[in-house]
């Protein structure tokens, strides 16, 4: 029985989540505010993160060699926040020669800017910046739990959320968690199967003829998987329990370390936002207690400035998402 097919009303976690986030009721099917009503990203964080993703393509841009039409493509656009505001954001210059895409199931917002093509994939032959925030958490995977036999199987589960244990993992799901994510032989270790992660973001990254892509995700690394997975849910603005019944947003973090070696693109590289934020200018440091006298306004909207880029790389926070960055055809822009 393949975990996409019921048993008992059951299947794979991967199938029921695809389901209720992008099936005809599904969570990002639906109108209102979108995903930005549920949970909080660097984008809703702050514009300092949309002005940070506009520098970083002006620099891709200049690595590029200026080309007479520029790409920047925002995967899991969401209600087109991020791409507004780096398209915004950019120099009048650069402005007039980007061309920005959302890529996004959702239907196009309302009076979003004329100047942004939506589509539901992104296009081909892409010169310029692809980049995909808190994309990859959200293509669904299959989840595995070790049995008392110690054999890893496939995580069956109701549109209730109720799970059990199916068919023992194999073939390639097997290959990829013996490579990744090997699992002990005590009972209840969980894993979640990313191969899907590394296809999706392998086709994404292979659109780029030259330029950078990027993915920013909550993430781990082969050194430090969690024991027990990282399948969770969130609705409206609360953390859950993971329910496929299109109420909520499914996620887990991402092996983002497969996603790199997925690629055929050379020269990945794993930071954290902490790091890559402040390669960018960001830094959340304090404006000096001089400015306050001499520029009282100019001192309240340098400490806000400061407190927005604290948040965006705190520890224990959204400054500790990774990024995976991958070139194609130009040199590292965030300064290896």
């Amino acid at each position: 029985m393949r975990a996409g097919l019921g048993e008992g009303g059951r299947k794979g976690w991967r199938a029921a989540a695809q389901e209720a986030l992008y099936g005809p009721r599904g969570f990002y099917r639906g109108p209102g505010e979108g995903p930005a009503g549920h949970f909080r990203t660097s984008v809703h964080a702050s514009p300092l993160f949309a002005g940070a993703v506009a520098r970083l393509l002006c620099r891709v841009d200049e690595a590029l060699g200026r080309p007479p039409v520029l790409d920047f493509v925002d995967m899991a656009a969401g209600r087109g926040e991020l791409v507004t505001g780096v398209v915004a954001a950019l120099p009048a210059e650069v402005a007039a020669r980007t061309r920005a895409y959302a890529v996004e199931l959702a239907g196009r917002p309302a009076g979003l800017d004329p100047r942004i093509e939506w589509r539901a994939e992104p296009p081909e032959r892409i010169t310029g910046l692809l980049f995909a925030n808190e994309w990859l958490d959200n293509v669904p995977v299959d989840v595995a739990e070790v049995d008392a036999a110690g054999v890893p199987r496939l995580v069956l589960v109701r549109d209730d959320g109720t799970e059990r244990l199916g068919e023992p993992v194999g073939g390639a799901e097997a290959a990829w968690l013996a490579r990744w994510w090997p699992l002990g032989a005590e009972e209840g270790l969980r894993a979640e199967i990313g191969l899907p992660r590394d296809r999706a973001w392998a086709a994404a990254a292979g659109t780029l003829t030259r330029g950078l892509a990027v993915a920013v995700d909550y993430a781990h690394t082969a050194v430090a998987r969690p024991p027990f997975g990282t399948l969770t849910a969130f609705r409206e603005g609360r953390e859950t329990a993971p329910v496929p019944d299109g109420s909520c947003d499914i996620t887990a973090h991402v092996a983002l370390d497969a996603c790199a070696a997925a690629c055929a693109l050379p020269g990945a590289r794993l930071l954290s936002q902490r790091d890559a934020l402040r390669a960018l200018g960001l830094s959340g440091v304090r404006p000096p207690l001089a400015l306050a006298s001499a520029d009282p306004a100019g001192y309240v909207r340098a400490l806000a400035s400061a407190g927005e880029a604290a948040e965006l790389t705190a520890p224990g926070g959204l400054g500790d998402f990774g990024w995976l960055v991958q070139p194609a055809g130009i040199t590292d822009v965030l300064g290896g």
